[in-house]
């Protein structure tokens, strides 16, 4: 993801002289081509991460489109206070990006763990959040970022995820993508959790339930009309995401529903790391399997909600 999102911010800058990438003192090899193709226009601000972003705040009151990066608790945790007051309370058209999202650097513990990103800046006015499946989502994302008004977050992985599109999709934000259709059960993946969301529903159609799977790009702002029609049509709608259960979809979610009269008749289930720090060392895929975010896990957790949905009492 991280080589896909170079290559669009340098597309972007060939493009339009505006954009500007604020690179947390990481990457310098990656933007090698950007540099090449915007030499002016590339700033390392070193681990002085509330700077880059009120640097950054500046630049885009002044008509740039700045663009921040570095890994995901260093541009969203400890920067906060600057999102909130110099980013988001000016409606600045800063996009921030958060690179090794969720659990990708499992190995390195709980300071470099992001689970809490989603629920920290959705709160904020104005935060746009996207999360993008692949690499082809994080170009569209990152193209579509730069044109929204006011500032965005984007949250993408390391490298190596699988491709889940074969070409480039309708990203439009706002609007998630439908990958696989199905009539039983409705899955909102979000981010790097699709790839194993499809699985999942691969799994599920594998013992005879139907999985709709559905790119669930953008946290904020929520598409209602899609929730409402999944939570209409499908007994199990499940949110599905390497993030904290506690403000992350699962809780989008579960603020929509409670605000619901009627009440919609499809059940929630939320899938996401538990109300504790993951202090062991390991792979991701490691992590994963302890905190139960596995296709294997996940298909058989909605495989039991289903069946109590369908038994009579």
């Amino acid at each position: 993801m991280r080589n896909a999102f170079a290559a669009a911010v340098t597309d972007l800058a060939a493009k339009d002289e505006r954009v500007v990438l604020l690179s947390g003192d990481i990457g310098n090899r990656l933007f090698d081509k950007y540099k090449a193709a915007a030499p002016t226009r590339f700033y390392n601000c070193g681990v002085a991460e509330q700077n880059m972003v009120t640097v950054a705040a500046g630049m885009a009151l002044c008509g740039l489109r700045p663009i921040v990066y570095t890994i995901t608790p260093f541009t969203t945790t400890r920067v906060f206070e600057q999102i909130r007051v110099d980013v988001c309370y000016h409606k600045a058209p800063v996009t921030i990006v958060g690179t090794g999202s969720g659990l990708s650097y499992a190995s390195l513990g709980p300071t470099h763990h992001s689970v809490e990103d989603i629920a920290i800046l959705r709160t904020l006015p104005g935060m746009t959040i996207l999360a993008p499946a692949d690499a082809v989502e994080v170009k569209a994302a990152v193209h579509a970022a730069v044109q929204l008004p006011g500032p965005c977050y984007i949250r993408i992985g390391k490298k190596g995820e699988p491709a889940v599109h074969r070409d480039w999709p309708k990203f439009e934000v706002g609007k998630p993508i439908v990958l696989r259709d199905g009539t039983d059960v409705c899955l909102f993946a979000v981010g790097t959790m699709t790839a194993v969301a499809l699985d999942a529903a691969t799994r599920l159609s594998d013992n005879g339930v139907s999985a709709k799977v559905v790119s669930f790009h953008t946290v904020k702002p929520l598409d209602e009309s899609l929730v409402a029609d999944a939570f209409a049509r499908y007994k199990v709608v499940a949110a599905i995401e390497e993030h904290g259960r506690i403000g992350g979809l699962g809780s989008v979610l579960a603020e929509w529903l409670a605000a619901r009269d009627p009440y919609p008749p499809g059940r929630l289930l939320s899938f996401g790391t538990p109300d504790a720090f993951f202090c062991e060392s390991g792979s991701q895929e490691y992590a994963r399997e302890k905190l139960g975010l596995t296709a294997t896990a996940i298909a058989e957790r909605i495989a039991k909600a289903l069946q109590r949905r369908t038994t009579p009492c």
